[in-house]
């Protein structure tokens, strides 16, 4: 993965950015040596937000098909999530 220093990002401005993902999916931004953050065209992030919600519909199907859930009123169900709390 491409990488550039927030440094760079202060001098060049966001053509760095620009230019940096005409060739990768992301690019890290690191301060002080140390990877701190990571920037994606609004493509590639909306892909990865299909694939989390992919996941969590798996999730949720496992979970209706092995039978783990509640059914309750609304009632119930404010009262069992907030009894944690």
């Amino acid at each position: 993965m491409n990488t550039i220093t927030a440094n760079q990002l202060k001098t060049k401005g966001i053509s760095v950015i620009e230019n940096s993902l005409t060739e990768n999916h992301e690019l890290i931004i690191t301060v002080r040596g140390k990877e701190k953050f990571v920037i994606m065209d609004m493509k590639q992030y909306n892909y990865l937000r299909e694939c989390e919600l992919d996941a969590a519909l798996h999730q949720t199907k496992g979970d209706y098909q092995d039978g783990n859930f509640v059914i309750e009123s609304v009632e119930d169900h404010i009262k069992r999530i907030t009894h944690d709390v």
